[in-house]
Order: structure tokens, then sequence, then C-alpha cells
């Protein structure tokens, strides 16, 4: 199956030029960051998501929800491909919030891109849940630096002990670089993270079944509500936070703030 790309582009509010070129695939990874939430109700609600390209054009196209970073990429992935880009999926582990010595398993999907006529490839990524994920792609150059305004992005070597170069995603915040997460050019395939989607689906560990976690990108604004926390960051620093009351005062602020539907009678956890 072929991704239905006028409903994609109509999902995420795009309308240019349909050419692979580095300009489409920057204005396009913007606006799918500003045009679907982040979200893991799938999990928190006992399910595991489907990675099928038509399952997440009912749920993230043509339907009122997001999804965590397996989702996004699989769709922005399959558009990209459609547009003409070339295309390699990777897994990286994530280090932010990581104690010293704390080794994560490679559990981030995000991919490389490449461009006809460009010398480097790109690293784009819409699906890490987080102020410090990237709202553009970055070139995959040592010491690069992008300003995707608001934020600012570098990428740089990490130590690592294996063949590959270690690569290192780092966000400006506020006068020093915070790692975001490690990964090397290693290609992986659909059914890696069919494996490691259903991992972080079902394990009860993992972080993604014992709480809510959502994220939408405005112009101007990042909301993020973790459990009944929300968090509404403004570009020029302001953070404002308040507790939700309960169960549904959450389902209301994730319809009305997030864009995220749940069917009628869901019952959130807790």
């Amino acid at each position: 199956m072929t991704l239905d790309l006028d409903a994609y582009f109509t999902r995420i509010g795009w309308s240019g030029e349909r050419r692979p070129t580095v300009e489409v695939l920057r204005s396009v990874h913007r606006a799918h960051m500003l045009g679907i939430p982040f979200e893991n109700l799938e999990p928190l609600l006992g399910g595991a998501p489907s990675l099928a390209l038509p399952d997440l054009e009912r749920k993230l196209v043509r339907g009122e929800r997001g999804g965590y970073c397996y989702e996004h990429n699989t769709l922005l992935a399959a558009a990209l491909t459609q547009l003409g880009f070339r295309v390699t999926l990777l897994a990286a582990r994530v280090v932010l919030g990581a104690a010293p010595g704390d080794v994560r398993p490679r559990t981030h999907m995000l991919m490389q891109v490449d461009v006809e006529g460009e010398s480097a490839s790109w690293l784009a990524d819409v699906g890490f849940g987080s102020h410090g994920a990237l709202l553009e792609p970055i070139p995959l150059v040592v010491d690069a630096e992008l300003l995707d305004t608001p934020r600012r992005h570098r990428l740089v070597h990490a130590p690592h002990d294996g063949p590959l170069e270690m690569w290192e995603l780092q966000a400006d915040k506020g006068g020093y670089w915070e790692p975001q997460y490690e990964f090397t050019l290693e290609p992986f395939e659909a059914p890696d993270y069919e494996v490691i989607n259903w991992h972080i689906a079902t394990n009860p560990r993992s972080p993604f079944r014992q709480a809510l976690y959502a994220q939408r990108t405005l112009p101007g604004l990042h909301r993020a509500l973790s459990g009944r926390t929300l968090v509404e960051t403004a570009d020029d620093g302001t953070v404002t936070e308040r507790e939700l009351g309960g169960p549904e005062e959450v389902l209301r602020v994730l319809a009305d703030d997030f864009g995220v539907r749940l069917p009628e009678g869901t019952v959130l956890p807790g």
C-alpha cells in the first residue's frame, strides 16, 4: 500500500511543490511536527499500536489521534519515499534523563534521508516526544548546528567502542548542550521495529505502560502532558505548569489542547 499523500498533506497543512528537495524535506518535517501530536495512549490502555501503513493512515491522518516514534516516523518515511527521497531507518539510545553509567537499549526510531545532488545526508525525526525534539532535519555532519527556530540543535560524535561512529543529538538548553539520544548509521528494517514496538508497548516496566505522555508543538508554544501534569513552554522561555483534576479533565485537555480525541466511553487508568 502507498500512503494517501493528499490526505497526509491536508492533515499537516502542507501545500508545497512535491519534489525531493532539501526545502521540501525541511518544510514537510516542520509541518508534520506542528500538525500531528505525540501520544502513548495505545500502550497505556493495554494495546500495542499497529505499524501497518493503512492503520497509521487511519489513526494519525484521518483520525483525531497522534502516536509515538514508531508511528510518526514510519508515516513520515512512507511520505518521503513516495516523494522520491532515499530513506534509511535507524535506531537510537535515548540518553536524555539517563543517570551516569546507564546503558539503555536502542528503542527510538529515526531516519537518515538522502537528497539527490546533495553531498550530506540528513537526520530526520518527527517522533521524539520531548521539547528537545527536532523541528527540522539536521545535516548528518559532525559538529553541524541547526537553528530550527525557536530551537537549536547540534550533532557531535560520542565516545564509543564499536566499529561504527556514534552520533549524539544535542539540544541547546539556554547556554548548555543537553544530550538527547545516540545512534549509529546501521540500517534497521521494519521487522526490527515490530519487535521493539511490541516490547515498549507491552513490557510492564516500560514507561509508556505506566503513565500518559502527550506532546503538542504549536506556533509559539509547546505543550507537554505527563500523567496529570500539564506544562506549557512559550518560545520566549516562559513556563506555566498546573495539575489536572482527574481523568475527565485529562480527556478534555487531550481533546481541546492536544487534538487527541478518544472513543466515547474511554476510561483512563488512575
